[in-house]
């Protein structure tokens, strides 16, 4: 029996992974996909698709994810690429950096990483503007 699942932002739930499935090699994918069993490789969204990954308490994800909006609260080894929104919720496990346009991270998440704002750029100087800078 199916327990009640959070839900994307329209309400659908187009793809379910169960917890007793394993999936190696790359996922992508458009409206809502909800994981409750493991994914050994990246998940995408389709470019300029509305797309929403609900990551469950029981799911694990070892990859890359980029995704629009990603809800965690599962474990996952990778980076998190969101361009508008994550939500950390009290069990998740991030090991990896998270690149947020929005983030909100409950009491109890744990991550292990960088939290890197999407509007944050960090200017190089060329190694000449260095040295400049060094001799004055």
């Amino acid at each position: 029996m199916l327990k009640k699942k959070p839900t994307p932002h329209d309400g659908n739930v187009d793809t379910l992974i169960g917890a007793q499935v394993v999936i190696r090699g790359d996922i992508q994918f458009s409206g809502g996909l909800y994981v409750e069993g493991r994914i050994i490789g990246k998940v995408q969204a389709d470019e300029g698709e509305r797309a929403v990954l609900i990551l469950a308490e029981s799911g694990s994800i070892e990859g890359e994810v980029r995704v629009p909006v990603v809800i965690l609260n599962g474990q996952l080894n990778g980076d998190v690429h969101a361009a508008e929104r994550v939500e950390l919720a009290s069990k998740a496990r991030v090991y990896g950096n998270v690149h947020y346009k929005v983030v909100e991270m409950n009491a109890g998440a744990q991550l292990t990483g960088r939290l890197v704002h999407a509007d944050s750029v960090v200017t190089a100087l060329p190694l000449e503007g260095l040295r400049a800078v060094e001799a004055a």
